[in-house]
């Protein structure tokens, strides 16, 4: 009888952990998020972003490793305020919008590193290219909002664009070239639970 009872509770227990431990799913919210990037352009920067972008959390307060991240981006949606320019960018010399409609990144592993700041290992895929890349995150807080749950996220990271087959510049006549190697990559979250 003991050992019934003991076998019972212990059951309960773990279906009441197994419940109360799932990761929470959120859904970015667009209107409230960013993707934003900046590059050197001659000896000062330009600043881009992509407008046209969705993701999805999972994200374990209790046990961060439990989380996962899925985000897309609109190849084409890219836009720094300059119709030429953009063009550009869409066209074969970088993005290729045409062959590679999508930026993509899918997590392969949480970790946490501190009070909420975490690094997460996934596969990012541009230009058709897909590379292993680690993404440190900062958790701004989980709250309320208008219409439930919201989740708030931060990452700046940087990546070399030719790791991705973007590989087109100019020389200046007096040495240099037009753009610079490095892309920085500032991304704001805001997500809403599912």
């Amino acid at each position: 009888m003991f050992n019934k009872s003991l076998v019972s509770l212990a059951l309960g227990a773990a279906i009441t952990w197994g419940a109360w431990a799932q990761p929470t799913t959120y859904k970015v919210d667009p209107s409230h998020s960013s993707v934003v990037f900046n590059i050197r352009h001659l000896v000062s920067q330009v600043e881009g972003r992509f407008r046209d972008f969705q993701g999805s959390i999972d994200y374990d307060q209790k046990n961060p490793r439990n989380s996962k991240v899925s985000f897309t981006v609109k190849a084409d949606s890219i836009f720094t305020d300059n119709d030429k320019r953009d063009a550009h960018l869409k066209g074969d010399d970088f993005f290729a919008v045409d062959k590679f409609p999508t930026l993509t990144f899918q997590s392969k592993k949480v970790l946490p590193r501190g009070q909420n700041k975490l690094d997460v290992l996934g596969t990012l895929t541009i230009h058709g290219v897909s590379k292993d890349v680690m993404v440190p995150v900062q958790v701004l807080g989980v709250g309320p909002g208008f219409k439930g749950e919201v989740a708030g996220f931060r990452s700046d990271f940087t990546i070399q664009r030719k790791d991705f087959g973007i590989v087109w510049n100019s020389k200046l006549d007096k040495g240099g070239s037009v753009l610079g190697e490095d892309v920085e990559i500032r991304l704001l979250v805001e997500a809403g639970k599912e």
